[in-house]
């Protein structure tokens, strides 16, 4: 077997853009041959995948998929919402959600589970995909939340095929008594939590960096009054519980109900469902959310193609 060295792989990598471990698997199957190794990445798609990898993919699905007591989100990106729409990719979203519940959520070990109907694992079936399809994809991030005992229910808004769409939640509920009215009720819940958008299911569980932060602010707002400082502390403690109803699940006014507060909901339920029930976890992914989508500036790019000076 030929010798592959680290320059070689360097080579390749540089004339075709793919991973390194896929430029040294190519020179290894071909006998350190640099152009057949190349031509290897092309018949593979991983060459074309790599060059477009580069482009920022900010749109895609958000799929959902549940098994008893145990739910996964996952985000796939793609560069358009055209794609979004094409049937292999949106069986793709779905088939890797469902794939996700073995590997508890794990978006890097979900990328080597064998892919349902394929010799391909998951990440390679992507690959394929972005092969044939020719738009940078990838599975950007997992999540899984579980109740036991109790029940997951989910919700996708603006869905485009079932379990597939723009936001998804899911929400776990714990406690015994009617499964059937645990999960209206955790639907009902789901569809509050993406409309709401909470940030803790409790006071306690929100992050302390973000409550100092909303403590300074408000401080330095209610510091410009003039009032007494037993005065500011008390402003200041009222205007944040104005704001743990605004990102505390249980605190915020119900969506469904206006007139009532999500704790009060869930403690009102319990009498349906025959048993206490609680909020155990939940997860909210948007589509997008986070990436920065590029905005080409397309007079300077003209500019910049005719040779001119930048502005």
């Amino acid at each position: 077997m030929a010798e592959i060295s680290a320059s070689l792989v360097k080579e390749l990598r540089e004339r075709t853009g793919a991973g390194m471990m896929d430029c040294k698997k190519a020179l290894a199957e071909v006998g350190a041959d640099l152009d057949q190794a190349a031509d290897w990445l092309r018949k593979k798609g991983l060459a074309a995948a790599a060059k477009k990898a580069g482009r920022i993919a900010a749109e895609g699905l958000i799929g959902v998929a549940t098994e008893g007591g145990v739910g996964v989100v996952i985000e796939v990106n793609t560069e358009t919402d055209f794609v979004a729409r094409n049937e292999q990719f949106q069986n793709f979203v779905a088939k890797a959600a469902k794939e996700a519940l073995a590997v508890g959520g794990d978006a890097e070990r979900l990328k080597v589970r064998p892919f349902p109907g394929s010799s391909r694992t998951v990440g390679e079936e992507l690959t394929h995909l972005v092969a044939t399809i020719g738009e940078n994809m990838s599975v950007r991030r997992a999540q899984m939340v579980s109740a036991s005992p109790g029940v997951v229910a989910s919700y996708i808004h603006n869905q485009v095929a079932p379990g597939l769409g723009k936001i998804g939640v899911l929400v776990a509920l714990e406690g015994g008594g009617d499964h059937a009215k645990s999960a209206a009720l955790g639907r009902q819940l789901a569809m509050h939590v993406a409309a709401a958008n909470p940030r803790a299911i409790r006071i306690k569980e929100l992050d302390p960096k973000l409550v100092d932060s909303e403590r300074k602010i408000l401080t330095e707002q209610a510091g410009g009054s003039g009032k007494p400082a037993e005065i500011i502390a008390k402003m200041v403690e009222g205007r944040l519980r104005k704001f743990y109803e605004e990102v505390v699940l249980l605190e915020q006014v119900y969506v469904i109900d206006p007139e009532k507060k999500v704790g009060k909901v869930i403690e009102a339920a319990a009498k349906e469902v025959g048993a206490p029930v609680e909020v155990a976890a939940f997860a909210r992914y948007q589509l997008g959310e986070g990436i920065e989508k590029r905005q080409d500036d397309f007079a300077a790019e003209v500019a910049a193609a005719a040779g001119a000076p930048k502005a």
